[in-house]
């Protein structure tokens, strides 16, 4: 009697989602799709890999059924297929990591919260806040990720241009900034700098892809 039966199908095909996802590069680039479909060179260039690791590993992932593609013209466009199934599976092994990995703690502790101890702004929260108009609201990602979706009226001031365009921030308001997730450093090292200046600023618990997957309203650069 055969020992493959349905349950072993099932694991077996989850083991193959499983080994996709364990790679540090890997990871990285769904972060970056997470942001919105990018092309091989653009993914890349985020990622500092070159063409051909950059292409062999979303491959892995498209056999994993985590990405999928659409040519345009000349270029093949890559992103998450499914984004709120594979967003929050990135989530879930984040919580797993932060509660059972020692290294995952320490650098939490040690780069995270050293930048930014004060408790996240949740999205719940921040819808409030919003619909009030009491917060500025501050995506500190590169212009073309703003552009393609970002929270409702957010100023786009990106992390390096942050410094120079502080007058675009008003004094007498809470700023809450955001990035692409909760381990993007952006956001952190975008607070730290507000606050050494005396900015009132918090974090968004996570980042836009967390935000839009949860069915909250985004809006695109026109």
């Amino acid at each position: 009697m055969s020992s493959t039966g349905p349950k072993q199908v099932i694991y077996a095909s989850l083991a193959e989602v499983a080994r996709a996802l364990g790679h540090a590069h890997r990871l990285e680039l769904l972060e970056h799709l997470a942001q919105g479909e990018r092309s091989v060179e653009e993914l890349a260039a985020r990622a500092h890999l070159n063409f051909a690791n950059t292409s062999r590993h979303l491959q892995i992932l498209r056999r994993a059924r985590l990405v999928e593609t659409e040519r345009r013209g000349k270029h093949v466009l890559y992103s998450l297929a499914g984004d709120v199934e594979v967003v929050a599976l990135i989530k879930a092994l984040g919580h797993v990591g932060e509660r059972n990995v020692a290294e995952v703690g320490r650098v939490m502790t040690d780069y995270f919260r050293a930048r930014d101890a004060l408790e996240a702004v949740s999205r719940e929260d921040l819808v409030s806040r919003l619909h009030d108009g009491l917060v500025t609201v501050l995506d500190v990602r590169p212009q073309d990720e703003f552009a393609v979706g970002h929270l409702p009226g957010a100023l786009n001031i990106p992390l390096a241009e942050l410094e120079r365009r502080l007058g675009e921030l008003p004094a007498d308001r809470e700023v809450i900034a955001y990035c692409r997730g909760p381990y993007c450093v952006l956001s952190f090292e975008a607070v730290a700098a507000l606050r050494a200046r005396g900015y009132l600023v918090r974090r968004l618990e996570d980042g836009y892809p967390e935000w839009k997957t949860a069915g909250l309203p985004v809006e695109v650069a026109a």
